[in-house]
């Protein structure tokens, strides 16, 4: 199936999700929005793919969201079936903006980690979408801007809700206000950033890497790893804790265990078996 937006690739259980619209800096036009969540959450219920790079062609890697999502007839936020009346006006924003939410909190639940390779500009919409990943890698040459206040409009799709969680507050309250450049240098050093690559096809190749490195886990410890510091992020200790001890008498594997200890002792790659398709029985 082709898509508008992105070129999808699945080898040896890692997905990459390329965007690939860069002689438009590839701005968010209205299919993105409904495809990226498709794609993401039909590679998570696979059950196959163990890891997901997000990439995109070109100079820069995300202008955020395109103006057509803004303009009139049924895709925009000035939709002809808004009318005159301001409470139906109000609720189909209110409505769009839940729906664009949702596209980036795919990336969140999915059962895979997903990681960034980020190339020049990530702006507006971009950082709302990177900040919903697990890991983000740059080009030296990249930069970050939380762009809505320089329209006149409060970010809305995830950044000031997800950004604040992986840096120091009163850095993004800086760039929300001002909605200056914030270099990828500055970035990773506030640790946003995970690692800085010289150039565009070294931070594929390392990102991939990385990505292959946790295909080779066991993904159903891949998995509650992420949903434990997931709901730790947003619980106290004490819940954390309880949460931990509740998966893991759930789902702790010993036969992934063994084949772990297994694979060690015999010098191989260990061989672990996929998650479940969440397409099973239906």
């Amino acid at each position: 199936m082709g898509y508008e937006c992105f070129d999808v690739e699945i080898v040896d259980k890692v997905g990459h999700l390329t965007m690939i619209r860069p002689e438009k800096a590839n701005s968010m036009v209205p299919s993105f929005w409904r495809d990226l969540p498709a794609i993401v959450d039909e590679m998570s219920a696979s059950g196959s793919v163990r890891a997901l790079v997000l990439s995109a062609e070109g100079r820069h890697f995300c202008s955020g969201m395109d103006l057509s999502v803004f303009g009139s007839g049924d895709n925009g936020l000035s939709g002809s079936t808004m009318g005159a009346h301001r409470s139906r006006r109000n609720e189909r924003f209110r409505s769009t903006a839940l729906h664009l939410q949702e596209s980036f909190t795919a990336l969140e639940r999915a059962r895979m980690p997903v990681l960034c390779a980020i190339q020049g500009a990530c702006v507006g919409g971009g950082i709302d979408m990177i900040s919903a990943t697990d890991m983000r890698y740059a080009t030296t040459d990249a930069f970050f801007s939380i762009a809505e206040i320089n329209i006149g409009m409060t970010a809305d799709v995830g950044t000031l809700q997800r950004m604040p969680k992986l840096v120091a507050e009163g850095i993004v309250r800086e760039l929300a206000y001002t909605g200056r450049k914030w270099t990828a240098a500055e970035a990773h050093a506030a640790g946003f950033v995970n690692a800085l690559f010289d150039d565009h096809a070294s931070l594929l190749d390392g990102v991939h890497t990385i990505a292959a490195e946790i295909a080779s886990k066991s993904p159903m410890a891949v998995w509650g790893t992420k949903q434990t510091m997931h709901y730790t992020r947003d619980h106290s200790v004490a819940d954390g804790l309880e949460f931990i001890a509740n998966w893991n008498a759930a789902m702790f594997d010993t036969d992934d265990m063994a084949e772990a200890a297994a694979a060690a002792i015999e010098g191989r790659a260990a061989d672990y078996p996929d998650l479940h398709s969440q397409f099973d029985g239906l």
